[in-house]
């Protein structure tokens, strides 16, 4: 209950001051002239003046609310460094016990996590305001942050906190603490194939600031998890290092210094750049054994393609062909077949033969280079016509060495639509192509006419006809590989033959596999952090595949079961909630996936400190304490009313604002009309009784 006296005008206010003044005024004359009934004339006028005020008592049912305090719990990543995430809830707990004593304040818990797929940091003031979002800004009764200090969203100044309490900081950690961090300057984010790129970085010791230190550290360069490189980089100082990609797509460049002393954590240690390796010219050396329908489309299909640098050759007029023109009038060039096939050979990513056959053009010590080409890391591909299975075959040369594909000497006729074999489906080259239809469907493009009758006796058959004789065959031969067409006919796709089919998709997977390509390998394992998930995928040419291991930035290690997608295709997530680098092991694979930015604001600095926020919370009156290892017990609690000290050495303030909801209100005329009347007409009596005598 609240009692008061409030006044309640009858009448406007400014009317009110009016008839006020006009009195005074009259009544000043009055006096002036000596007039015995003055007073009285004044106590009426009073007397007036006060009813059309109408003074009031007011009554009040009033309900006190509590004030609202938040604390806010500091949960980044570099609050998980050591001893810290320990001494954050010893904390914590510590101000719920003092804060349950205090009547009249309601508690808001909060954390704060730094987001790991962008530059945010530590948004400690972001999480406040979201504390305090339904709060009116009266009944706030302060704030503390439990934190290291580092939080990279501090307001300017105090009045851009929205309201007028003390703010407190409890700092976690140890005062003087050491670090060293990388850092990436400048790094490609392409790169040709095979050709140098330079990448800068920086070792800091954050203790010097940026100032070198004339110490060196060693520094690790690991590409896809495989080391490439060591230097030792002086401290203080950017450092240049020089590198290759050694494949097409992505190429994730890990960057690791060594340990350095009082080191707070590894974390920083490391830097992680994707760099996208591209090709720059695909050389490919086609030789077509006679001119045929489908020889135009293997042309047209790689010069389509800007990056291929074809050369393509024709035998037009074998050497045994003898018609009696002379040579000097031939509009024919000679095949170079000592430049291509022995001195430049190696140059060449792929080699093609397309229906070649056995005519005296190549001696056989070429095709022993061929050989040695192949085995050395090189692509081989034969697209085989009805030479392959006569005398003139190729395969009666030393390439029988690696072609996975043996002829049987007989060759069949008759319309039929490719199909793709169970292993096919699984295998990169050929599942999933557009209309292959389902395992039990059949292939919704069109027929061929011809297969070159074969027996797969290495390598895998990926399609076939439907009667299960080979059409495509795929192997290995040392280091390189080796692919085989079991028809002349894939032509027919690319000129849309009774709806035509995928050639170019097949070819250009093909040629991609014959080249190791990671993203076309049988047996693969590939990760990517995307939208905060951790993403982990298998290829595998197998039915099942046991789970996989996964790394976190932090040491941690997580098991991840892969479920099939597909045959052939495993996928498994998790949440991708820490910065920095994940590694993916299973069996002899390895994989590795960057999350969040190249040098992350969350671990520019690690070190605890009270510099950051102190400005602020000085400004809002509150108070810094430390209370890590060693640090003094933790401040006691008080309320304060609105301009008294928030803070002491051993407390810690919060506002008393009083605010209260009212209930209900009871008000009583101070001066009733009827007790009013009677003054004002007494007094006017008394002074017309005064003036009479």
């Amino acid at each position: 209950m609240a009692w008061n006296i409030v006044f309640e005008p009858l009448f406007p206010l400014l009317l009110i001051r009016a008839l006020a003044l006009a009195a005074a005024g009259l009544l000043t004359y009055s006096a002036f002239r000596r007039a015995r009934g003055t007073p009285w004339r004044v106590a009426a006028a009073a007397f007036l003046t006060l009813m059309l005020l109408n003074p009031t008592i007011r009554n009040e049912e009033r309900e006190m609310v509590p004030d609202i305090a938040a604390i806010v719990v500091d949960q980044s990543q570099s609050q998980e460094i050591g001893s810290r995430p320990d001494e954050t809830s010893a904390a914590l707990e510590r101000i719920n016990e003092r804060l349950a004593r205090e009547e009249g304040i309601e508690l808001r818990v909060v954390t704060a996590r730094n987001n790991p797929q962008d530059e945010t940091g530590t948004a400690l003031f972001a999480a406040l305001e979201e504390a305090f979002a339904d709060v009116p800004r009266e009944r706030i009764a302060g704030a503390i942050f439990i934190t290291d200090g580092q939080a990279h969203d501090v307001p300017r100044n105090a009045g851009e906190l929205g309201f007028e309490a003390p703010v407190h900081a409890l700092i976690v950690g140890r005062k003087g603490e050491k670090d060293r961090r990388l850092r990436v300057i400048e790094a490609p984010r392409f790169g040709i194939v095979g050709e140098p790129v330079e990448l800068t970085f920086r070792v800091d010791e954050t203790s010097a600031g940026d100032a070198p230190t004339g110490e060196r550290a060693r520094v690790t360069i690991s590409v896809d998890g495989e080391k490439v490189a060591e230097t030792d980089a002086p401290v203080g100082e950017n450092a240049k290092i020089t590198l290759s990609l050694q494949h097409g797509g992505a190429n994730v460049i890990e960057i690791n210094v060594e340990e350095g002393p009082d080191e707070l954590t590894m974390l920083n240690n490391r830097a992680v750049v994707v760099a996208n390796g591209v090709r720059d010219r695909l050389r490919v050396l086609l030789v077509s054994g006679e001119p045929h329908p489908g020889e135009r489309t293997w042309r047209n299909l790689l010069k389509s393609d800007p990056s291929v640098d074809l050369v393509h050759f024709t035998i037009l007029r074998p050497p045994e062909k003898q018609d009696g023109t002379p040579i000097d009038e031939l509009s024919l060039i000679a095949f170079p077949t000592r430049e291509l096939f022995d001195e430049k050979l190696d140059q060449f990513d792929l080699i093609i033969f397309d229906r070649y056959r056995r005519r005296g053009v190549l001696p056989l010590a070429y095709f022993l280079n061929i050989v040695d080409y192949v085995e050395g890391g090189g692509a081989f591909l034969a697209s085989t016509g009805p030479a392959f299975a006569s005398p003139f075959s190729i395969y009666r040369t030393p390439l029988a060495a690696i072609l996975p594909a043996r002829p049987t000497g007989s060759i069949s006729e008759g319309g039929y639509k490719p199909g793709v074999t169970p292993t096919g489906e699984r295998h990169p080259v050929t599942a999933d192509l557009p209309g292959s239809g389902g395992p039990d469907e059949t292939p919704h493009w069109g027929r061929w006419f011809r297969s070159i009758d074969a027996v797969a006796d290495k390598g895998e058959v990926v399609m076939e006809t439907p009667d299960g004789k080979p059409l495509m065959v795929l192997g290995r031969a040392g280091e390189g590989r080796v692919a085989q067409i079991m028809s002349d006919h894939i032509w027919l796709w690319s000129r849309g033959f009774e709806g035509g089919g995928p050639q170019a998709e097949v070819l250009r997977r093909l040629a991609h596999w014959l080249m190791k390509e990671p993203d076309l390998e049988e047996e693969n394992l590939s990760a990517s952090v995307q939208g905060g998930l951790l993403t982990i995928r298998r290829r595998k040419m197998d039915d099942a595949t046991p789970p996989a291991i996964a790394t976190l930035p932090s040491g941690e290690e997580q098991e991840i079961v892969l479920e099939e997608t597909a045959p052939g295709r495993f996928e498994g997530s998790i949440e991708a909630t820490e910065l920095g680098l994940y590694r993916i092991r299973q069996g002899e694979l390895s994989a590795v996936a960057a999350s969040g930015p190249l040098n992350p604001r969350e671990f520019a600095d690690v070190r605890a400190t009270e510099s950051v926020l102190q400005p602020l919370i000085r400004q809002t009156g509150g108070g810094v304490w430390w209370v890590g290892e060693g640090a003094a017990e933790t401040p006691g609690i008080r309320s304060v009313r609105a301009g008294q000290d928030a803070a002491g050495e051993t407390w810690m303030g919060l506002r008393r604002n009083e605010q209260y909801l009212v209930h209900a209100v009871h008000q009583v005329p101070l001066i009733a009309g009827p007790l009013a009347l009677v003054l004002v007409l007494g007094s006017l009596m008394l002074a017309w009784w005064r003036e009479g005598r």
